[in-house]
């Protein structure tokens, strides 16, 4: 695994700061050692310049300094703190680097992980050491205090926030076949903040697999709820099992659900999807809503049937008024699986799967999932999927659209995510 040095030399309300500044990279030349090794990556912070001398003075010194130690050794810069920690996190994802030495003052370690938990994930590593207890600030170092670790977040919202789009415009894709008293779309990968390759630039969930932080998702979301008309606290997205549970939003949520039904306004469901089908369900007779995530598993155990039940059940909708739209998903001419498992699709009809004879059989989730709805009673003309041609298609393969949408057959395991989301308009009346 490949292993940073991050520094940190932040310290700017120090009386005699020069000084201080010497002592600690003099311990940091005996602390990190000389020799070639992992790269060092120096944070500096920013404070006021005296008349004798200037913040590049300063800055040219500390590199002078550290050239003893015979590494590559980078000063991170940016127009503000949380800037130059989310430049030290693009260095290390370029490296693609899991393990970061953290070399820091004690008082200070509780703020750089706030930088952590923001920036990072728990796919990163980080080791920290207080390399500086033999040359304490003359000044002084006080805890930070639960104000000034509040202003860090706030701090790397707001310069997040100011990040250029990496990929262009947000961009919906919506259902003919949905009312207009709901809100509902499908989003690409276009219009985020995320730069890794697999996730640029909407990804819309964080994991501890993955290289996006929660800060970043979280700032993707907040554009999309501006382009979509939501805010970021109303989404509401399944706690993902891959099996055929649902959630009724006016009862206890389950420990896992791919499923989601409510009739209430002020809310928005949403199913995520990179592959997986984000499915989507309207009721404009009774303004009833569901969503769900279905995989291949999540096919076989009837999640979309469950979810149109949920809102029979709880919610009175007519199986003859409910639409379900099937979204972005990997189609037939990219997805494959074991004989055994594509035998169980063949069981629910023959031209759910292809290449039969092949060792891995093609298989068609979405043309599954309509034959299940359509046996549950929803009308064959209220199912938007591939099969329609009259209409603008929503139901695109993901794997075979690298530019617009994430794929985990196509990318591996740090894929991307997009999803399917749907509201209830709070004043509009329905046309069907």
């Amino acid at each position: 695994m490949a292993k940073v040095i991050l520094v940190d030399l932040v310290h700017p309300n120090c009386s005699q700061y020069n000084l201080c500044l010497d002592a600690r990279i003099s311990r940091l030349c005996t602390f990190v050692g000389a020799g070639a090794g992992e790269p060092v990556y120096v944070l500096l912070g920013q404070r006021a310049a005296s008349a004798a001398e200037s913040p590049s003075a300063t800055e040219a010194s500390l590199l002078e300094n550290l050239r003893r130690l015979n590494r590559h050794v980078h000063v991170l810069t940016g127009s503000s703190e949380a800037a130059a920690v989310y430049s030290f996190k693009r260095a290390v994802d370029q490296l693609d680097a899991t393990v970061i030495d953290v070399v820091s003052s004690g008082p200070r370690q509780a703020g750089l992980r706030v930088y952590q938990e923001r920036l990072f994930t728990a796919r990163y590593n980080f080791q920290y050491s207080r390399g500086f207890e033999s040359a304490p600030c003359p000044s002084g170092e006080p805890p930070l205090t639960c104000t000034q670790l509040a202003a860090i977040g706030e701090q790397i919202d707001t310069f997040l926030q100011h990040l250029p789009a990496v990929k262009g415009d947000i961009t919906i894709l919506k259902s003919s076949m949905i009312s207009d008293c709901f809100s509902h779309g499908f989003t690409t990968r276009k219009g985020g903040i995320s730069y890794i390759n697999t996730l640029t630039s909407l990804n819309l969930f964080s994991s501890c697999r993955r290289q996006d932080s929660p800060a970043e998702v979280s700032e993707n979301l907040r554009r999309l709820g501006l382009r979509a008309g939501f805010l970021p606290h109303q989404l509401h997205l399944p706690k993902v099992n891959h099996a055929s549970d649902v959630w009724v939003m006016s009862k206890a949520a389950p420990d896992s659900y791919d499923g989601i039904v409510t009739n209430q306004t002020g809310v928005v469901i949403a199913a995520p999807g990179a592959d997986c089908m984000p499915l989507l369900f309207t009721d404009p007779v009774r303004k009833v809503i569901g969503v769900a995530h279905a995989g291949w598993k999540g096919t076989l155990l009837g999640i979309a049937m469950a979810t149109v039940k949920a809102m029979v059940l709880h919610f009175g909708s007519e199986l003859t008024n409910v639409v379900a739209v099937i979204g972005p998903s990997v189609g037939p001419c990219c997805f494959t699986l074991d004989q055994d498992s594509a035998r169980q699709f063949l069981a629910i009809h023959p031209a759910c799967v292809r290449d039969v004879e092949s060792p891995r059989p093609r298989v068609d989730i979405r043309l599954t999932t309509r034959v299940l709805l359509e046996r549950g009673g929803v009308l064959p003309q209220h199912i938007h999927d591939d099969s329609v041609t009259n209409r603008p298609s929503v139901t695109l393969c993901t794997a075979c659209h690298p530019d617009t949408f994430y794929s985990h057959v196509r990318d591996g395991l740090d894929f991307g995510t997009q999803i399917g989301f749907l509201q209830i308009r709070e004043s509009s009346e329905c046309s069907y």
